[in-house]
């Protein structure tokens, strides 16, 4: 058997997310075995990915891996993959990695990208793309709460409840925010060596609580402490977010 590891790109929107789900549900991985299969005379191929992004939300760099009987020309399956998948897919790069690779369990770290449009007015043409916000927002005071998300901490109260994840602890080595004056979009960028369930979004969700005046600067700080998800914000809408890039360590 040969190892093959994929950066794959998507449009989140009509999906049910990246992981294979009960029959009738479209998601990502799905489409990309039912393409193997084929390219593969028939034979099942499965997939893993590094990352479960949920129903909406988009990706850059995905990484996947898959196991198939023989060596190929890694630029014929690329472009095999590429133009069989749907539209809203892309196969960016395919490359052979040894047979211990794995896409999910590989050590890495992971950035997410989210994107609020701000615009008083929405942009329409982004309504897939971007998370409209259209409140009065202090963006500095956002610039100061976002900075108590750096370092390792319990991630408790900014993950779903109910998650079945013993250990919440997570190093973030960047947070940070920037005003794209020109679209009227905050792009909110996020680094970490792994991240919960809806991390990012309830992450997102307080820190625009934040801006909006409705919860304290040391508000983040408060939940961290707390563990307690009802201290945090609302969980912003997945139609902002993108799985941006993944590195492994060597």
């Amino acid at each position: 058997m040969v190892r093959y590891k994929a950066i794959i790109s998507y449009d989140g929107t009509l999906f049910n997310g990246f992981q294979r789900q009960p029959k009738g549900t479209r998601t990502v991985q799905e489409e990309l075995e039912k393409t193997l299969k084929q390219i593969n005379s028939g034979k099942k191929v499965s997939v893993h990915g590094a990352g479960r992004t949920d129903a909406g939300v988009h990706a850059y760099g995905q990484v996947i891996h898959f196991d198939l009987d023989d060596n190929r020309d890694i630029e014929k399956l690329r472009f095999a993959l590429d133009s069989q998948t749907p539209e809203d897919i892309a196969v960016v790069t395919v490359e052979i990695v040894s047979e211990d690779f794995h896409a999910r369990y590989q050590k890495h770290f992971k950035t997410y990208e989210f994107l609020v449009d701000i615009g008083r007015s929405k942009n329409p043409m982004m309504r897939h793309y971007a998370t409209s916000y259209p409140y009065p927002l202090n963006i500095a005071l956002i610039k100061l709460a976002i900075k108590d998300l750096v370092g390792q901490h319990d991630f408790t109260g900014f993950t779903a409840s109910g998650s079945s994840i013993e250990n919440k602890v997570r190093t973030i080595s960047k947070a940070d925010v920037i005003f794209d004056e020109k679209r009227q979009f905050l792009i909110f960028t996020f680094t970490a060596n792994g991240f919960l369930y809806k991390q990012v979004r309830n992450m997102v969700g307080t820190l625009l609580k934040i801006g909006n005046e409705r919860m304290p600067v040391g508000q983040i700080a408060k939940v961290l402490e707390s563990k307690n998800r009802q201290d945090a914000g609302p969980t912003a809408a997945g139609n902002g977010l993108y799985l941006k890039e993944i590195i492994y360590e060597d």
